[in-house]
């Protein structure tokens, strides 16, 4: 029988799929030597994916995107280089997905007739200079898209949406998202003062199936619906919480995966009396959770957990402040039942310095969980929301894009034994100005917050890249955006993870040979 054998090539790109397509150029003096680890190389593929971002005729939404410069070595030269997002259509009634008949006003939406547009909603020209658009109204559509060649490694989107009266009146900010088939969102509800939408969106050109599991504080809600959901091809689907249980529940943990296809998901949540804002999902579940950049003005904190796994999770908690980290008062430890979601009001808890908290098992190995803060700042008829989920380090690099001068804040956490260093580059402006940077020290077990430098001569909003040396502690990030309107400080917190910008790739002196004769 023929003996087989499996191309570097083939190799390479059955190894990127996890996280991108990858070079396959070589890095250079590669050539007749034997790697003793795989050589790491830009992704040549990067796929983002944006929801609808609201239905008010008040709203008023701007998309920015990103690609740092300097990725790595070995970046293709002189190919031609694309990243846009174009319009995803609204599915057709009878796509399989739960009754949402009533809009957030209580008018009632009518099923699109709309096509997708082959014109990019926005596009990049090359790395280091950052794009914005604008969409008023309720017509800003979901987007998908994708980057390739030199724009790919490392690209950014965000949507920010301004509503500017009404219940939804609010900052909504929410970072693009690569598909993916499995999601967790601790934090959500189906409270009579809360209307949250689970939007789905499929990148892809067939249709994708989800399911959605709730999961309250006895566990598994009873759903009347909530499996096989169809998210036709290009699409975008907005599923209301309330119509998949007839459970009222303050605090939920949400379960999206899918059983064909990939979803970019997110959940968009609306207080009858604290505004509006996204909820992205939680970093995979693991024993240890950090949650960055709690704004030291917060009101009001409530941290959700959920247990995955056949054990209860007991967790330490610890708030990561600008000088030390210390035990918040009464929450020595907190006890979650497995399968089960559980709350835990932190009021005030920042008192006046931005801070992060850090949850950990209290023995050895410990429980995997899943975890989310809902923050409330102001009082009263001024009061505004804002989610942080728990989030992974940001590792070589993480960018977040719609930052304003004076508007934003970026909170650094080490949450380790060790200091870390951090360079943090501001982007020129979308409309003109020059890149800055700097480079900070963050103490271990802090959490330091910055007012970023703005871009020389800054035009227009810039971009954030967050590079922390390599030879420093794991580093955390969130960046909260706050706009004021008719006196209520609205804000918004999105938390930059790694954007795996490299793939690890094969040497070609490697042994590849496959099962032969």
């Amino acid at each position: 029988m023929k003996r087989t054998t499996l191309s570097l090539a083939a190799a390479a790109v059955a190894l990127a799929a996890l996280t991108g397509f990858a070079s396959l150029t070589a890095p250079a003096g590669s050539a007749g030597t034997t790697a003793t680890s795989p050589a790491r190389l830009p992704v040549e593929r990067s796929s983002l994916l944006c929801p609808a971002p609201s239905n008010s005729d008040l709203a008023q939404t701007t998309y920015t995107a990103f690609t740092p410069k300097g990725t790595a070595q070995g970046a293709p030269q002189g190919k031609p280089a694309t990243a846009t997002l174009t319009p995803a259509v609204p599915p057709p009634a009878d796509s399989g997905a739960p009754s949402t008949d009533k809009a957030k006003d209580g008018k009632d939406k009518k099923a699109s007739a709309k096509t997708a547009s082959d014109k990019p909603v926005i596009s990049l020209k090359e790395p280091g200079k950052p794009a914005a658009a604008t969409v008023s109204g309720a017509d800003a559509p979901a987007l998908t898209g994708s980057a390739d060649g030199a724009l790919a490694p490392g690209w950014a989107a965000q949507q920010t949406t301004q509503i500017t009266g009404g219940v939804g009146r609010a900052l909504l900010g929410l970072g693009c998202s690569a598909p993916d088939a499995d999601f967790w969102f601790p934090g959500a509800s189906t409270a009579k003062d809360r209307q949250d939408y689970v939007h789905l969106t499929n990148p892809d050109d067939t249709a994708a199936v989800a399911d959605i599991e709730l999961f309250g504080k006895d566990g598994p809600l009873k759903a009347d619906v909530g499996e096989g959901i169809t998210i036709p091809a290009k699409s975008s689907v907005p599923v209301l919480l309330s119509t998949l249980t007839g459970t009222v529940a303050d605090d939920l943990t949400v379960h999206v995966t899918t059983r064909a296809g990939r979803v970019g998901a997110a959940v968009q949540a609306t207080d009858a009396k604290a505004g509006a804002d996204w909820l992205a999902a939680s970093a995979d579940a693991a024993p240890t959770q950090v949650l960055p950049g709690i704004p030291g003005d917060a009101t009001d904190v409530r941290l959700i957990v959920h247990a995955q796994g056949a054990d209860d999770a007991d967790l330490k908690v610890k708030l990561a402040s600008k000088g030390s980290s210390f035990t918040p008062v009464g929450l020595d430890s907190v006890h979650v039942k497995s399968g089960m979601t559980a709350s835990f009001d932190l009021k005030n808890v920042t008192r006046g310095e931005s801070g992060s908290l850090v949850l950990s098992p209290v023995s050895d190995g410990g429980t995997p969980v899943v975890a989310a803060l809902r923050v409330v700042r102001g009082t009263g008829d001024k009061q505004e929301i804002a989610f942080i989920p728990a989030t992974a380090p940001v590792g070589t690099r993480a960018t977040v894009t719609d930052n304003r001068a004076k508007a934003s804040t970026l909170a650094l956490t080490a949450p380790g034994a060790k200091d870390a260093t951090v360079k943090v580059t501001s982007s020129a402006g979308t409309e003109g100005g020059e890149p800055q940077s700097k480079t900070y020290t963050v103490k271990a077990g802090t959490t330091l917050a910055i007012d970023p430098q703005v871009p020389q001569g800054l035009k227009g909003s810039y971009a954030l890249t967050i590079e922390p040396d390599p030879s420093s502690g794991p580093v955390y990030a969130a960046r909260t955006l706050a706009v004021t309107q008719d006196g209520v400080s609205m804000f918004t917190v999105q938390t930059p993870a790694d954007d795996k910008g490299t793939v690890a790739v094969p040497a070609a002196a490697q042994d590849l040979s496959v099962l032969g004769k």
